[in-house]
């Protein structure tokens, strides 16, 4: 496959990994603002921890999504590394998604519903990026390209192809002479 060829069809993964990233995302965000939206109208949590709430839950189902739809063909040998890792980064992402809302309600007092979806939503879009960029680096890795794989081990291993075999001798030359009394 030609160079640009190969970054074609990466450039095309890459496109269809940020879709799905932002299909699991977007379901994320409707349960992480619908559930936010049933604690604050609803109870007397405060408001950023009603928040932080919402996107506990949010998190647990984006891992189903991720895991089972986005990240389906990456390596899933380490359960238990692969959620402690997730965990890890989307409790970071939380904590970037409600320091946006706290210093909005807290520093500068918007607190109305409106304004704690609007930052709520500002602080899932900052976070989203630090996310997308974590689970593909760390959490969901991918699986060693088969071809990568195949040349490095050639590479190391030497081969028995590549010994030189010599040519098989020929047979001896054969001299014919032309009778010229018969021309």
């Amino acid at each position: 496959m030609s160079e640009r060829g190969g970054l074609r069809t990466r450039l095309d993964l890459l496109a269809r990994e940020i879709a799905k990233f932002g299909v699991v995302g977007a379901v994320g965000l409707v349960v992480n603002i619908a559930v936010s939206n049933l604690l604050w109208r609803y109870t007397d949590i405060p408001t950023v921890r009603a928040g932080l709430l919402a996107t506990f839950v949010a998190i647990l189902c984006n891992y189903v999504g991720f895991r089972y739809w986005t990240y389906r063909d990456r390596d899933k040998s380490g359960r238990t590394r692969e959620l402690t890792l997730f965990l890890l980064f989307s409790a970071v992402g939380a904590v970037i998604e409600m320091g946006v809302l706290y210093a909005a309600t807290y520093g500068f007092g918007w607190d109305t519903p409106v304004q704690s979806n609007v930052f709520k939503i500002l602080g899932i879009g900052i976070a989203t990026l630090f996310r997308f960029w974590s689970y593909r680096s760390w959490v969901f890795k991918a699986l060693p390209d088969k071809e990568g794989v195949l040349s490095e081990a050639e590479a190391l291993v030497p081969s028995a192809v590549s010994v030189p075999v010599p040519a098989p001798a020929s047979p001896p030359a054969v001299r014919v002479e032309a009778d010229t009394a018969q021309l």
